[in-house]
């Protein structure tokens, strides 16, 4: 197996610049996630890749060779597309064959192959059927398979889980990280789903406008995020803009830090939503908004409404035991604050209380924040980045 190395690629199509000098390397062995959203360059750096186009500047290395001038068919990758691209024609087993039939392959040499790859991806049942005749989840695995058939040093995958209903996504994008892990296999997997790119791959790279704004582990990606983008993109967190004065920055009653190197007058605090709980008491410290909709997502509840400072915000917290009917939040209830758990059916009432014009309150957490500037008794204000904004005096 091989690397990748894209050194100061750049593409424009007319006057947009789809990559912007992006520097990227992927080890030996590793599944890198390009996440980002529509339009911010990714497919078109995997297609760079592919040699399905053609930077304008820069280079393309595979295993330490350039191949930026190499036509896609001598390059040694394999590509899953988005649509499948199988061929309609052909069962199962002879699409995954067919990689293999064209380099004109020994058939015996097929035959054990195709085997193999069918078991890998457990379609040896429907090995015989066309693709008319099997499911989406096991379409995109017969392409898969194909693209793994003639052994290439790079696996490609084009947000190949995008047309699948939600319960077949889950259990194939853990069945392609499984397979790239047993094939031990460089892959490059291009996702705008933030869950599916932290579930998958080794390290993901936040794309956006054509550069890469931050690569890193998942974990890192998202207690860590480097940029504002990389903030509020991946995570789904909440932003607060906060006004400096005397550089200081923070909420009155709540909390009060010095304010980030560079800020002109204002600054923003991101939290997760985890950090979001409703408090037992509506006399529990804090600070009140009002919910303008309730909406059930299953393991979160949005609820958009009226930020801290008077601003539009929206606090997304946990459906869990920690609501309570007083129709007040808390940031980040922890165990030391936590309270013995209650029957069934006043917990029910209390999901209810957080609805649409009520009052709820944002209080205080007892455990220690991520900010070392952050005591014991501060508000729950995960500050992960306060990130300077600058711009003019209003």
């Amino acid at each position: 197996m091989s690397g990748v190395s894209l050194i100061g690629i750049s593409k424009t199509y007319g006057r947009v610049a789809a990559l912007d000098h992006v520097t990227l390397d992927v080890c030996d062995g590793e599944l890198v996630a390009l996440l980002g959203p529509s339009g911010c360059g990714k497919t078109t750096l995997l297609r760079c890749v592919a040699g399905l186009e053609r930077p304008d500047r820069g280079s393309v290395e595979i295993g330490g060779v350039d191949v930026t001038d190499t036509p896609t068919r001598r390059r040694p990758i394999g590509m899953v597309f988005q649509s499948y691209a199988l061929f309609p024609n052909l069962t199962v087993r002879q699409n995954i064959a067919f990689p293999l039939e064209v380099r004109h392959r020994p058939a015996a040499e097929v035959r054990a192959r195709v085997d193999e790859l069918l078991d890998l991806v457990r379609l040896t049942a429907q090995a015989d059927r066309y693709p008319k005749q099997i499911s989406g989840g096991q379409a995109q695995r017969c392409a898969l398979g194909r693209a793994l058939a003639p052994n290439p040093e790079v696996l490609l995958l084009d947000e190949p889980l995008s047309a699948l209903d939600a319960v077949v996504r889950g259990r194939l994008r853990d069945e392609i990280r499984l397979i790239q892990q047993r094939v031990g296999i460089t892959a490059i997997y291009v996702t705008d789903d933030q869950s599916e790119a932290m579930a998958i791959a080794d390290r993901v790279a936040v794309m956006n406008g054509g550069k890469v704004e931050q690569i890193a582990a998942p974990s890192d990606i998202y207690d860590m995020p480097s940029t504002e983008f990389s903030a509020t993109f991946v995570g789904s967190r909440n932003a607060v803009e906060l006004e400096v004065h005397g550089g200081r920055v923070g909420i009155p009653g709540a909390f009060q830090i010095d304010a980030p190197e560079g800020s002109n007058g204002h600054a923003l605090a991101f939290f997760r939503p985890e950090d979001v709980r409703v408090a037992r008491s509506k006399d529990a410290p804090g600070l009140e908004a009002r919910v303008e909709l309730k909406i059930f997502l299953g393991a979160t509840t949005r609820l958009p409404g009226l930020d801290p400072v008077g601003h539009a915000s929206e606090w997304i917290g946990p459906e869990t035991a920690d609501w309570f009917a007083t129709s007040s939040l808390e940031l980040g209830q922890g165990p030391e604050s936590a309270e013995p758990a209650e029957p069934e059916a006043a917990r029910a009432r209390r999901h209810a209380s957080a609805r649409a014009g009520s009052l709820v309150r944002i209080a205080r957490r007892l455990l220690a924040l991520h900010d070392p500037r952050l005591t014991r008794g501060d508000i729950g204000l995960t500050i992960l980045a306060m990130l300077a904004r600058r711009r003019h005096d209003r």
